[in-house]
């Protein structure tokens, strides 16, 4: 059996060191609203009652805040592209 939605998600969290409100703040950087609670059931074990299952667009949602939280926003069409420093 491979890796699930839940467990791509776990491996982020702890190689990034993210808290869950780290990943409220990151969600919201491409408008997704998710609560804390809700986190926490994804990062549940499979036989726990308030398991949830990490769908596709939460993963999606959440890789795509990610790259922002990591690289800063995208330039607007035309705009340059900052320089990073160090």
């Amino acid at each position: 059996m491979g890796l699930t939605n839940n467990d791509i998600f776990k491996k982020l969290r702890v190689a990034h060191k993210l808290r869950d409100d780290d990943i409220v703040k990151i969600m919201s950087l491409v408008d997704f609203r998710i609560s804390k609670s809700e986190i926490n059931a994804l990062f549940r074990k499979e036989d726990h009652p308030k398991y949830m299952e990490c769908g596709d667009q939460i993963l999606r949602n959440f890789l795509n805040g990610l790259i922002i939280h990591l690289r800063g926003p995208m330039p607007k069409k035309g705009e340059k592209a900052p320089e990073k420093k160090g």
